[in-house]
């Protein structure tokens, strides 16, 4: 009986290129659940691994919808970059206008250039040549391109293993009815023929 839970913790379960454990695939309950006193921890074991699913499907779509926000400003720093290493050393300045906050901006002149600033985050500006300046924001947008791309692909993983468990999860509940109500008619015939024992 091959059960992968969410966030199990053996080596051997199957997972996903980034380590996310197939669900459960239910083809008959019996491997699940030898008796109807199974069936409720079976359930639950079910909702807590859709639960965990469910959060990992919110954390990956907040992190893509990051993603979705940053390339576009990475794309567009790389072409101004790209842009200045085309500019001659004997060029006019240009002059241009450029973006402090969301409703200030200001014009600026920029002569010819060898090298510019980049923003790293956490308030940490550096210098670099052009040319090194544009392989590391060809290498950043690269890398965020290929993050969003396994977001999605996550994404998509997490929505079939959801859909998997919420089956599963049907099966063993009508399993436990079917159960219920075997159960149910056998006593009542165990009834009817005790009554029918004690007639005659």
């Amino acid at each position: 009986m091959a059960t992968t839970a969410a966030g199990a913790s053996s080596k051997d379960a199957p997972t996903n290129p980034r380590g996310i454990p197939y669900a459960p695939f239910v083809d008959k309950v019996e491997d699940y659940c030898s008796s109807r006193a199974d069936a409720e921890p079976t359930l639950k074991s079910f909702q807590e691994m859709i639960s965990k699913y469910q959060f990992m499907e919110v954390n990956t779509q907040r992190r893509a919808a990051g993603l979705k926000d940053k390339i576009p400003d990475i794309q567009k720093t790389l072409d101004t970059v790209k842009f200045l290493e085309t500019r001659k050393p004997d060029s006019d300045p240009i002059e241009t206008t450029f973006e402090l906050n969301d409703t200030l901006f200001a014009k600026a002149q920029i002569p010819p250039t060898e090298e510019v600033y980049l923003w790293l985050g956490a308030n940490v500006m550096l210098a670099y040549p052009i040319p090194e300046a544009i392989t590391l924001l060809d290498g950043k947008l690269k890398t965020a391109q290929q993050s969003l791309a396994n977001c999605q692909e996550d994404l998509d993983f997490l929505r079939e293993q959801i859909t998997t468990l919420e089956v599963a999860t049907a099966r063993v509940y009508n399993w436990d009815v079917q159960q219920r109500r075997k159960e149910r008619v056998e006593s009542e015939d165990t009834a009817d023929n005790k009554g029918a024992a004690k007639a005659s």
